[in-house]
């Protein structure tokens, strides 16, 4: 039997899981080996990358959800596919690959999370949590006799990460078409803020001193530029929301202690404590949080390779895991993602196929969310279609040799100006050894304009 596109055996194909969860920063996986390795370990994750290959050089092409997705989903920029913000959609006809996949012979089924406001029609099945979606009992579209948007199903009590993890255990043993391989696409909600972890790991990590980042507390003199910090740090409380009380507008000090007062000392007032009593108290309250949701994605994968370890398939499986982008952990006193500073440009990317795919690699080379979707088609034996403006890089998870005409830098774009978190739309690319940064200081039509300025950075 061979696929439409190549000439690669179905037996000889594998199935393809692709897995992403949201905001997920490489600094919390423990393979990575950051400052919160040894408090918080993520042993499932861990797994892939000591049987497979963890990627230390990948990179969103625009730090923010449905962007992020729409890159992988599509192998198109930004400015190409039409996403550019949280607005961005890809319609039915357009997601290119679960069109190819398709068109390749596989049974296709996208799962969790989707953000981006279109029916994820061109997957043979489907089951999303609509927009950003619930942690606790939460409700998923799936495809019906009503309009999109229509046909509901609802979990109550239960938690989206578990609910996930159970949507697709139950595809993987009822909804299989035997004689083909799948691909499927399983994200996870979690750890999106505001972070709501399922109520067994209250206690996790409860007495735990987190590590902080020196970024926390010390600003250096040479980070930022006039775009962010202003001529004589005028711009510092208000450019990037932060972890304490530097930006007025908003912080998590302002919005965790009502959202988790149990996080907090009894009546808990932030005039009672010091401006670094108050950031600390905010900061670990903040990773606690977070990394129970990690925690909570960790503990599902775990069931979920169990159960392809006990039906034969995990190794003939290629898994990949990512996140949609990093996240800022308190680093520089900032939350969220959007900078294109290392923790919310860097996206995780572990993946495990031992057919291929030797063990314990560990790969610096400069790779872009526009390439995940042509690495995996190439895997599928399926030729990618024009529209691709990424690249395979099969061979470098396989050879571990990066290839001659490799690229050797990143390019980013974020275009959201001074939306949510106060963060200035720019533009830049980064090498493996340097980061060029340009904060063009304005929103779509050219308004709300802040100083423009640019930043280099020898890494």
């Amino acid at each position: 039997m061979l696929i439409q596109f190549g000439l690669v055996a179905a037996a000889d194909r594998p199935n393809i899981l692709y897995i992403m969860s949201d905001d997920h920063s490489a600094q919390a996986i423990s393979a990575y080996g950051s400052r919160l390795a040894q408090i918080a370990p993520t042993p499932n994750l861990d797994r892939l990358a000591h049987e497979g290959a963890l990627l230390t050089n990948v990179f969103c092409t625009n730090s923010i959800c449905s962007p992020s997705r729409a890159c992988v989903l599509t192998s198109q920029f930004n400015h190409i596919n039409g996403a550019f913000d949280l607005d961005g959609r890809v319609p039915p006809g357009k997601q290119m690959l679960a069109i190819q996949m398709k068109r390749a012979g596989y049974q296709t089924a996208m799962i969790g999370k989707w953000h981006l406001k279109d029916e994820p029609a061109d997957f043979d099945y489907y089951c999303v949590l609509p927009g950003q979606g619930k942690y606790h009992s939460p409700e998923f579209l799936i495809r019906g006799d009503r309009p999109f948007g229509k046909n509901v199903i609802k979990f109550p009590g239960e938690h989206s990460t578990d609910v996930i993890t159970n949507l697709t255990l139950d595809w993987l043993k009822s909804g299989r078409e035997q004689g083909k391989p799948f691909f499927l696409m399983h994200h996870y909600k979690a750890p999106h803020d505001y972070f709501e972890n399922a109520e067994r790991y209250e206690t996790y990590l409860a007495d735990a001193k987190i590590p902080e980042p020196k970024s926390l507390w010390t600003r250096d003199p040479q980070f930022g530029s006039i775009a962010t910090r202003g001529a004589n740090d005028e711009l510092i409380p208000h450019i990037g929301t932060s972890i304490g009380g530097r930006n007025p507008r908003r912080s998590y000090l302002g919005d965790l202690p009502k959202l988790y007062p149990s996080e907090f000392p009894e009546n808990f007032a932030p005039a009672n404590y010091t401006d670094e009593e108050n950031t600390r108290m905010a900061y670990n309250a903040y990773l606690r949080k977070f990394l129970r949701c990690v925690k909570g994605i960790d503990d599902n994968l775990g069931r979920l390779f169990a159960y392809l370890e006990e039906s034969g398939q995990l190794d003939n499986t290629l898994i990949i895991y990512s996140a949609d982008q990093g996240f800022m952990l308190g680093e520089h006193d900032y939350q969220d993602k959007r900078w294109m500073y290392e923790e919310s440009q860097r996206m995780p990317f572990l993946v495990r196929y031992p057919k291929s795919i030797p063990a314990g690699q560990r790969l610096d080379a400069i790779v872009e969310n526009v390439d995940f979707a042509p690495t995996m088609l190439e895997f599928a034996g399926a030729e990618p279609p024009e529209s691709l403006q990424g690249r395979s890089f099969k061979s470098l998870l396989e050879t571990g040799v990066e290839p001659a005409d490799w690229k050797q830098a990143a390019y980013y774009r974020y275009w959201m100006h001074m939306v949510h978190h106060d963060n200035p739309a720019h533009v830049g690319i980064r090498t493996k050894t340097h980061k060029l940064i340009y904060y063009y200081g304005c929103n779509y039509d050219g308004g709300y304009q802040t100083p423009p300025g640019w930043e280099l950075y020898d890494l």
